[in-house]
């Protein structure tokens, strides 16, 4: 029979609280901090105890958080297994919520990995990217936030001349034209409509709106060069030939999807997007679906529904598609929407995925 040593971690910014138990027997509990100094002598406290145990396996789990995959790394390197767990997926009752401690969420992440290893019970952990995938989502990320505070700055913008009732002009056209930006950066320098402390507001507004254009632009610049990367030049070649996709959503797929193979089929991808429906079925009711579950990276949804938009505007089959689902319950066209992210979705993973020689 496989000997065990399991460790329940609450992971901090500055400590972590272990609950430690070998096999059955009751759990011990104990302290390290969260830092350099602090991992080393966790790493050596439970070595020390495996080799008291006869050499018994290492178990470690905590939950996926902001701190990311750094303490996974240092334990995987030490040889310990460790699992980090996504929290959405931990059932807590409602005794739990209100009686929440660090001790008790060690105690239940202890327990979870007692049910998978010794009762074959599911585990709710959480697929680890490679470092090499990691970093590369840094890149992606960082102008899809830069783009979002764009759009925040626009909106700050409108908000601002509607506070002081004053209208966009006729000849401005639609978006953000030329002659819409000459027309607010004038705005911002005459003394009238605008007051003093607006007119500063705006000439600041317009001052980090054109600073955060720059940044899209260089950041699109470096994403270019990352999909020309070997290791994702022929994945993003193979994704720009659907239509509306164009390089940033081909690497946003490419970095959050990360292992293609690691999906069987289409249902996981839709899973794994939030992109399927919610499910209630209880006693004698029948299945009630409600909205998506959106328990997937919302990142990758937004980058989809942009594209099956340019889809449904430039692509005649897909609009059909569109009007098809929407003629059927023409006040949720979102439904449509939705169902073109998933097709979209899963044509892309049949580009991409490699699949395993039989």
């Amino acid at each position: 029979m496989n000997k065990f040593i399991f460790v329940g971690c609450d992971l901090h910014d500055k400590n972590m609280l272990l609950k430690i138990a070998h096999d059955r027997t009751p759990a011990t509990k104990r302290s390290f901090g969260n830092d350099a100094d602090g991992r080393r002598a966790l790493i050596a406290e439970l070595k020390k105890r495996s080799a008291e145990a006869g050499g018994a396996r290492i178990v470690f789990a905590y939950e996926a958080s902001g701190l990311g995959f750094g303490l996974h790394d240092e334990l995987s390197e030490a040889g310990i297994t460790c699992h980090v767990l996504a929290p959405t997926k931990i059932a807590r009752s409602e005794k739990h919520r209100k009686s929440k401690t660090d001790e008790k969420d060690a105690e239940r992440i202890l327990e979870l990995l007692r049910g998978h290893y010794l009762a074959g019970n599911p585990l709710p952990a959480v697929w680890i990217p490679d470092k090499q995938t990691r970093d590369d989502r840094e890149l992606v990320r960082a102008r899809l936030d830069a783009q979002e505070k764009c759009s925040t700055v626009k909106t700050q913008i409108r908000t601002l001349l509607k506070r002081n009732t004053i209208a966009k002009p006729k000849n401005a056209g639609a978006g953000w034209t030329k002659t819409y930006r000459n027309w607010l950066k004038a705005l911002s320098e005459c003394d009238a409509p605008l007051a003093c402390g607006a007119r500063q507001n705006l000439a600041s507004l317009l001052r980090q709106f054109e600073c955060l254009e720059d940044e899209v632009h260089t950041l699109d610049v470096q994403i270019v060069a990352l999909s020309e990367a070997p290791r994702h030049a022929a994945n993003v070649k193979k994704l720009t030939v659907l239509s509306g996709v164009g390089i940033l959503v081909a690497m946003v797929f490419i970095t959050e999807m990360g292992d293609a193979a690691r999906f069987a089929n289409r249902r996981q991808i839709g899973a794994f997007l939030g992109a399927v429906p919610s499910s209630n079925e209880t006693g004698e009711s029948n299945d009630r679906k409600g909205h998506i579950t959106r328990q997937g990276p919302p990142r990758l949804r937004h980058v989809l529904c942009q594209a099956v938009w340019n889809r449904v505007r430039f692509d005649q089959h897909e609009k059909a598609v569109y009007e098809r689902i929407a003629a059927k319950n023409p006040k949720h066209k979102k439904i449509a929407v939705v169902a073109a992210m998933r097709r979209l979705a899963i044509k892309m993973w049949h580009l991409i995925q490699v699949k395993k020689p039989a």
